[in-house]
């Protein structure tokens, strides 16, 4: 018997995978309407097809059989809604790489500048590091080849490859009369999709930028290495700054909520079906010791990260600052085509927070909400649209919110949410909805028949 192997993906733009399941046919019985119905189908295939045969013989230019296919099923998921859709078989590579968070390379982060590669930073003890590649640097050749005239990505793709393989850079460095030529071994990266630091010498700030596989092992590092490097008699608490993530692995979601939880439901998902409802709940163990969480939100935190603040809300675990979510509350499967034939991304289910909400096309509304001030030059830019905004988002019951503010001033001084979040963990501003135990009997029910987002 053929076996199906899916994964589902929590995400807003590029989606990420998550709980591996493997599903297998059912023999179903058809009554008269069902036979109706696919007889129905039938005739629509045979449209297709008619259709399919006209193009391939009378287009004006011979078309590429391969090229209509993946355009006609491309266009069939995007009809659906705005995150299911068809990645052929190098954006079902790129995505894999997205979500595994590790690939063969060379370590450094890049932007495209003038059409050349400009070196945005080298990852420390990668083979960029430690050939004193530096920040600001221009890669102007690749193995010989002129980077000029190739997209960013083309570029990052040929830089990328199987460890131990070489490639030669040329470097334009300011400063240097000459390029620099140096050949570096790709190795093992890692995406860094948790970094931290200290602030205010007693708070313990760490941003999540993304929900990939090595997410919540990076969490669980950098909660051990601030709580040592602070003292945990001194620890004020925890800021977790979520703002402008797209989301990635719902797995991953899961088991950061968890870091942070002693038990309750954390999650659930509801596909079509009633039999498809999943529950997550959390296990004993808070990682921080019961401290005071904050986190930050605004209108480009989207699914994976809204699970998180949704669980952590509702089981009034920390305090959300900032503005409106996204509201992205759908569950997408990625299902393999086979061997080069790519994947589908297919919205498969909603998923709701322990208290039963659906965020969708609403987003999830921060305890207390802060407005950055805005650079003028940067005012029509700095509002996220929101999923109530996208053509054929699935709809909600409730009402609709759309726009949210986005804008994170790059100089922490300037973070108005930053330093609210600070002022509630030094005592200097008094949260009027503090987070408290709450009816855990009551928060450990299985939440209502309502959908999930």
């Amino acid at each position: 018997m053929m076996r199906k192997t899916s994964v589902i993906l929590l995400s807003a733009a590029t989606g990420a995978a998550l709980t591996l399941f493997v599903t297998q046919p059912r023999a179903v019985m058809l009554g008269s309407s069902a036979r109706a119905a696919t007889s129905d189908t039938y005739r629509q295939l045979n449209l297709f097809g008619d259709v399919f045969e006209r193009v391939r013989s009378d287009y004006v230019e011979k078309p590429d059989d391969s090229k209509l296919v993946e355009s006609a099923i491309s266009g069939m998921l995007t009809g659906l809604d705005p995150h299911s859709s068809y990645m052929d078989a190098k954006s079902f590579r790129d995505m894999q790489v997205q979500t595994r968070g590790e690939f063969g390379g060379l370590g450094i982060e890049v932007t495209m500048e003038d059409g050349l590669i400009k070196v945005v930073s080298p990852i420390d003890d990668t083979p960029a590091s430690k050939a004193g590649i530096m920040a600001n640097d221009i890669i102007s050749n690749l193995d010989d080849e002129a980077v000029q005239g190739l997209t960013l990505n083309q570029a990052v793709e040929k830089m990328r490859g199987p460890v131990n393989t070489k490639i030669r850079l040329k470097i334009v460095r300011k400063g240097q009369d000459n390029p620099i030529e140096v050949t570096l071994v790709r190795d093992n990266i890692r995406v860094r999709s948790v970094r931290a630091r200290v602030e205010s010498d007693d708070i313990a700030y760490i941003r999540i930028t993304t929900f990939n596989e090595q997410t919540t092992e990076g969490l669980k590092r950098e909660i051990a290495s601030l709580t040592t490097q602070i003292g945990a008699d001194k620890l004020k608490g925890f800021v977790i700054d979520m703002r402008n993530n797209p989301g990635g692995l719902l797995e991953e979601a899961v088991t950061v909520s968890d870091a942070f939880l002693e038990r309750g439901e954390i999650v659930s998902t509801r596909g079509r079906n009633a039999e498809e409802t999943q529950r997550r709940t959390a296990r004993p163990g808070d990682l921080t010791k019961g401290k005071p969480v904050i986190v930050l939100i605004n209108g480009g935190s989207a699914s994976a990260s809204e699970i998180v603040a949704g669980a952590l809300q509702d089981h009034k675990r920390a305090t959300l600052i900032g503005t409106r979510s996204f509201g992205k509350g759908s569950v997408q499967t990625i299902i393999p085509l086979g061997s080069g034939n790519g994947a589908l991304r297919l919205t498969t289910a909603r998923y709701f927070t322990p208290s039963g909400k659906s965020i969708q096309a609403r987003g999830i509304v921060p305890d207390i909400e802060v407005l950055q001030d805005v650079p003028d030059e940067l005012k029509s830019r700095t509002d996220t649209k929101g999923e109530a905004s996208l053509r054929g988002h699935l709809k909600n019951d409730g009402d609709e919110k759309t726009g949210s503010q986005s804008y994170v001033p790059p100089d922490a001084k300037d973070d108005k949410a930053l330093k609210m979040a600070a002022d509630l963990l030094h005592g200097v501003k008094v949260n009027p909805n503090p987070p408290a135990p709450g009816d855990k009997a009551q928060m450990d029910k299985p939440a209502g028949n309502k959908a999930a987002n």
